[in-house]
């Protein structure tokens, strides 16, 4: 089993609900990682439905900082099911108060076809080529290193130094495991900041909320995000994303409403 599979395995307490443990490698300074919670809650909610073990459509609200190295609780039901799609909600709660909401939409991505209408992935280097996302650069520590590689395009690797507010890389699971559509919502939330190329060192950039639309089951290998931020305003950023795959394929489309803070 995969470190990722593992980190937000789940046990059964009956009645839809779930323990878990909030591992610490999956850590922004300290706290955990948005994506790495979102990821636990997904866990609860493909379980309830087996059939159609695809997350299509994500929305989740951040509503207090997760506690690492901690257990939790994942409360999760189905709200509506049909022949293709089922609807589900879940919470993640730590110390009896709610941490994390979300509700999902899941289906089963079926053969990869020709896309109608797509966008296609920037040329970047490829990743031997890129630098490494670094948590000196970014002013916090980043344990959750030890978990993924990520690549920046060298224009953006330097802190304030690209004159945008856009990050463009490769990333991957550290342990091998080759990503899959709930691996593709992890990554959603893997890159630094957008704006961290544009404003130089900026600590920990907390998720409000995050909706990730996945479009297609990943193929194997690494896989390239692009990040952008075009609105920031009163200590809060909306940030688009866009993820493809190592064949060059959209695989899923991000948008997040974050909280800006100074480093410390």
């Amino acid at each position: 089993m995969s470190q990722f599979d593992e980190e937000t395995g789940l046990l059964p307490l009956g009645d839809e609900q779930w323990s878990g443990h909030v591992h610490p490698s999956w850590n922004i300074g300290t706290n955990p990682n948005g994506g790495y919670l979102l990821s636990l809650v997904l866990t609860a909610l493909g379980r309830l439905v087996p059939e159609h073990h695809d997350p299509l459509a994500i929305t989740a609200h951040y509503l207090r900082p997760g506690c690492s190295d901690a257990p939790c609780t994942v409360e999760a039901r189905v709200v509506r099911s049909g022949r293709n799609l089922n609807s589900v909600r879940g919470t993640l709660s730590q110390d009896n108060t709610a941490r994390l909401a979300v509700i999902a939409t899941f289906g089963a991505l079926g053969e990869p076809a020709p896309a109608q209408l797509t966008i296609p992935a920037p040329s970047i280097p490829p990743p031997e080529q890129c630098v490494g996302r670094s948590g000196q650069a970014q002013g916090i520590d980043l344990p959750i290193l030890d978990r993924l590689e990520v690549r920046l395009h060298p224009d953006d690797a330097k802190a304030g130094a690209s004159g945008h507010a856009r990050i463009t890389g490769w990333v991957r699971l550290r342990d091998g495991r080759e990503p899959d559509s709930r691996a593709a919502v992890l990554f959603a939330d893997a890159f630094p900041p957008s704006i961290f190329s544009l404003l130089g060192p900026i600590g920990w950039v907390p998720t409000l909320e995050m909706t990730v639309h996945v479009r297609r089951r990943p193929s194997p290998g690494w896989m390239l995000g692009q990040f952008d931020t075009r609105d920031l305003a009163n200590g809060h950023l909306v940030e688009d994303g866009l993820l493809w795959d190592a064949a060059g394929e959209l695989v899923a489309q991000v948008r997040q409403l974050a909280l800006v803070r100074a480093p410390g």
